[in-house]
């Protein structure tokens, strides 16, 4: 982990080595100006007096935690690198109270009325408040994270798996549910896959089985 750097105008500069940041300290070039990210503020010195190379901003979003990279891509080192805990199990349950609390207060406290769905449409583009919580708390942390450093690109990770399109192009709709397993079960699918035999040494005596287990003797 490199130590953040901005100059007397707080514009960022290229991330130090923990050890020069302590000697800028030391000697009074440099102040403290955040504890996390560690960032410090140069008072003699600035952007048109250096040269700051430029960093790509790494994304790996996940849905508990979201890794994040900082590369200065000419050196090809990572600078820094973080990673993000989200909150959407806590909202999820949050909202899940809040509801059950309206339920009761609405069933103790209220005559019956007929219900009322026309109020309940959603906007285009809406997302679930748990994935909205993850999407802001990203952008937020790069917005911060540009501040600290010459960040000029961003990356993300972006990665959709559909097996069953790589097999057979023309796949769709309903084609979906009548796929290679449609009509087994796991187990079954797997016995009747490797012809009923030990995956390892093909030994036929094993019906309900892939794998059977050795004991030697010692």
């Amino acid at each position: 982990m490199r130590v953040f750097v901005l100059d007397k105008n707080h514009y960022p500069l290229d991330p130090c080595h923990q050890a020069r940041a302590r000697q800028l300290l030391q000697k009074g070039r440099a102040k403290v100006f955040k504890r996390y990210p560690f960032t410090i503020v140069l008072q003699d010195r600035t952007v048109e007096q250096s040269v700051a190379h430029p960093h790509r901003l790494k994304i790996d979003p996940g849905s508990k935690t979201t890794g994040v990279a900082v590369v200065q891509e000419e050196a090809g080192r990572v600078t820094n690198a973080f990673e993000i805990s989200h909150r959407g199990q806590q909202i999820k349950n949050a909202l899940e109270s809040r509801r059950a609390l309206r339920r009761g207060r609405r069933n103790r406290k209220t005559r019956y009325r007929k219900p009322r769905l026309l109020n309940r449409t959603r906007k285009p583009g809406w997302l679930p408040p748990s994935l909205e919580s993850r999407i802001a708390n990203i952008e937020t942390w790069v917005r911060r994270i540009r501040k600290l450093c010459p960040v000029t690109a961003i990356s993300t990770e972006l990665v959709r798996f559909d097996l069953q399109q790589m097999q057979n192009p023309e796949i769709s709709g309903i084609e979906y549910q009548t796929g290679e397993l449609f009509g087994f079960e796991v187990k079954e699918y797997l016995l009747q896959k490797w012809g009923r035999k030990c995956a390892y040494c093909g030994v036929e005596n094993v019906p309900s089985v892939l794998v059977h287990l050795l004991q030697s003797s010692y």
